[in-house]
């Protein structure tokens, strides 16, 4: 198996990052991972992936290891720490995967540094128009005729943010694991072990409202919409994309990636994932794996 070490490096806006490393070819492969996870969750696959690729996988400002001194406003934010931390490790012509909210932060970055990214990875990946995050009816429901506006708003959301962040600061584990087992994990579970480091993992989040602003006002299409008016940086990405979703996903809905298919265009291959939910990493490795390396290794860069 392969050897991970997970190390830590100070960026020049003064945060900390952690990252974990594994050692391989000279394929330089950048992981970015999603909302109530950190690169901890990315294990299966830093310890699975082909060895021709040499992998990081980073902590995003406020999980994991990282600190959060500044709060993040915007989705941007975690993609300047992304540039900030290639650069401190002087990797440049690498590929990009991001999972869920990892997804947003990669095209932002792909659209403001050109030149850096070869290849992006979309897995499981929030919209190129964000992740609506609606209010709460009075029967708990989201109810999607009312999409929230403002950080406050959804702080004050009693269908998601406040039962999350309760769960947080009571360290209820139990909460966590059924609503994971619930909306993530649809084929398989990780194993007794690995399931409780992933639980410690999550109650290192100290951002989980302002992400899930973030990702609501996130907009780089052409498209406005209630929370926020499209940038059209989409335009911007001009590599070959991957977009990767499984049919059983609960998390990122079939019309949020026909949303990220319709803006990138010609510019982006999509496969359905079979029998995944959100996780294909605990789903079906083999799978997720196995279409990563060929388009990494195969998929010729056009411009």
């Amino acid at each position: 198996m392969s050897v991970v070490t997970l190390k830590t490096v100070q960026l020049k806006n003064g945060e900390t990052i952690g990252y974990r490393e594994r050692e391989g070819g000279e394929h330089v492969v950048i992981l970015v991972h999603g909302n109530m996870t950190s690169s901890k969750h990315w294990d299966l696959l830093l310890e699975n992936m082909d060895e021709s690729f040499r992998l990081y996988a980073v902590d995003m400002r406020g999980f994991g290891v990282s600190t959060y001194y500044t709060p993040v406003s915007s989705i941007r934010d975690f993609a300047e720490d992304l540039k900030l931390f290639a650069d401190e490790l002087q990797l440049k012509k690498f590929s990009l995967i991001g999972w869920s909210t990892g997804g947003a932060v990669s095209m932002q970055f792909v659209a403001d540094y050109p030149g850096y990214c070869e290849k992006l990875v979309l897995l499981a990946s929030a919209s190129t128009r964000g992740y609506p995050f609606y209010s709460t009816n009075a029967l708990g429901q989201p109810d999607v005729t009312k999409r929230l506006k403002t950080k406050e708003e959804v702080k004050r959301d009693t269908g998601k943010t406040i039962p999350v962040q309760t769960a947080y600061d009571t360290k209820n584990q139990a909460f966590l694991k059924q609503m994971w087992n619930m909306l993530v994990y649809r084929t398989n579970q990780p194993s007794e072990e690995k399931y409780r480091e992933y639980l410690d993992d999550m109650l290192t989040q100290r951002n989980l409202a302002d992400v899930y602003h973030c990702l609501n006002v996130f907009n780089i299409s052409h498209i406005n919409n209630e929370a926020a008016k499209g940038t059209g940086e989409v335009s911007k990405i001009d590599i070959p994309v991957l977009v990767l979703r499984g049919d059983h996903d609960l998390v990122v809905t079939d019309k949020m990636t026909k949303e990220i298919l319709k803006d990138l265009g010609k510019r982006a291959t999509y496969v359905e994932l079979k029998h995944c939910g959100h996780s294909p990493l605990v789903d079906n490795l083999d799978l997720l794996t196995n279409h990563i390396s060929e388009f990494l290794k195969h998929q010729e860069v056009t411009k």
